[in-house]
């Protein structure tokens, strides 16, 4: 029966093997710490240029705003002044209008005779 079934024999790897293996996996742990290392530098990198690209952007959306703005109070303070200036001429035509037809009989007097 021992020729049919030869016995097994458990054979453990010895230190010298063992360290090899840990030696290997610990060389392919290294790689792989390598090239996420790579892949992070990558992605600060881009992060980098996304965050310059967005800081001019907003400069100039902020230097646009400004500009805007500028021009904007400059035609209010135009409309304001126009709407001043109609304001006074039109109390002015007011104030004439009142002092013209308060003195009526002497205006008349004066130039019809």
């Amino acid at each position: 029966m021992a020729l049919l079934f030869p016995k097994k024999r458990n054979k453990m790897a010895t230190a010298a093997e063992r360290i090899g293996i840990v030696e290997t996996k610990v060389e392919n742990l290294s790689e792989k710490l390598d090239e996420l290392k790579v892949d992070v530098r990558d992605m600060h990198d881009c992060l980098d240029k996304t965050r310059d690209g967005l800081t001019a952007k907003l400069e100039e959306m902020h230097e646009a705003s400004g500009s805007q703005h500028a021009a904007l109070a400059k035609e209010i303070s135009y409309m304001k002044s126009q709407r001043d200036r109609l304001i006074w001429t039109f109390a002015g035509v007011v104030a004439a209008g009142g002092f013209f037809a308060g003195h009526a009989d002497k205006i008349l007097k004066i130039f019809g005779g």
